[in-house]
């Protein structure tokens, strides 16, 4: 669903450093309960919309991905993916990923996503994806400028409706990222060279206050969201693609060039 790495309300003075943290596979019915744990803690679904341990098991034993962040024996953040298929290609796809609030900015998220991008590859597999809000400007400067992952897709209201209170009743539209794993852009990205996008090029920005506009003016948010979503839409449409990801004091910037290929 979401790539979630900074939303949970742990305190902080539970946390450790990244150095005390392992990532390691999950196994049993009782580290994917585990994972259920976090999940709920970060996301706050109804029980009719989180994903069960059941879930987590079958993931595991076809062929998916099932990590966990563990603090000692305290898991405190997982990553969960699916095999997929398009096209006769196979790849992932990450459903989950997300770090409690209390070892937030400890670099653990990318831990994980290097993790998956690790055993991937191990495998032969070159494309993990994964859909995330687009609203969301922390998460799309970690998918899009720290890991190298580009946009080409743009799905609205993919979930419905969500009763997770991180989602303020708004549509859940989502963008995919699409991470080729042994790509030199990739490659670059990791090691903190970021792509610096040509003359050709588009901007869509987006509020770094829209989680306090969600629940203060949501009918506001709701008027950003249709706007990003019809400018990622026509943009789409006319082969352009998001490469980067910038920042300032209020806003996020998708930034989009036309006919990449890396």
């Amino acid at each position: 669903m979401n790539q979630q790495m900074q939303s949970s309300q742990s305190s902080p003075g539970d946390a450790a450093t990244a150095a005390s943290v392992v990532i390691r596979p999950c196994a049993t019915p009782e580290e994917f309960r585990a994972c259920v744990e976090v999940e709920t803690e970060v996301w706050n679904f109804d029980a009719s919309e989180a994903v069960s341990h059941h879930i987590m098991a079958v993931a595991h034993e076809t062929g998916g991905q099932v990590f966990g962040a563990f603090d000692g024996q305290r898991m405190i953040g997982f990553a969960l993916a699916f095999p997929a298929i398009r096209d006769g290609h196979v790849h992932l796809h990450s459903h989950m990923a997300a770090v409690i609030s209390a070892y937030q900015e400890r670099g653990i998220g990318q831990m994980l996503k290097l993790k998956q991008r690790e055993e991937a590859l191990s495998r032969g597999i070159k494309l993990i994806e994964w859909t995330f809000d687009p609203l969301q400007t922390r998460n799309a400067n970690f998918n899009i400028r720290r890991l190298g992952a580009v946009v080409r897709r743009y799905l609205p209201n993919f979930y419905g409706v969500s009763s997770s209170p991180l989602h303020s009743n708004l549509p859940t539209d989502r963008l995919v990222a699409a991470w080729h794993l042994d790509s030199g852009r990739v490659r670059a990205h990791i090691a903190g060279k970021a792509h610096e996008p040509g003359d050709n090029q588009r901007k869509i920005s987006v509020p770094k206050n829209m989680n306090e506009l969600r629940h203060a003016d949501p009918s506001k948010a709701a008027e950003i969201q249709l706007g990003v979503r019809r400018q990622c839409q026509d943009a789409f449409e006319q082969q352009y693609t998001v490469t980067a990801f910038t920042t300032d004091e209020n806003n996020g910037y998708f930034i989009l060039e036309k006919n990449y290929a890396y």
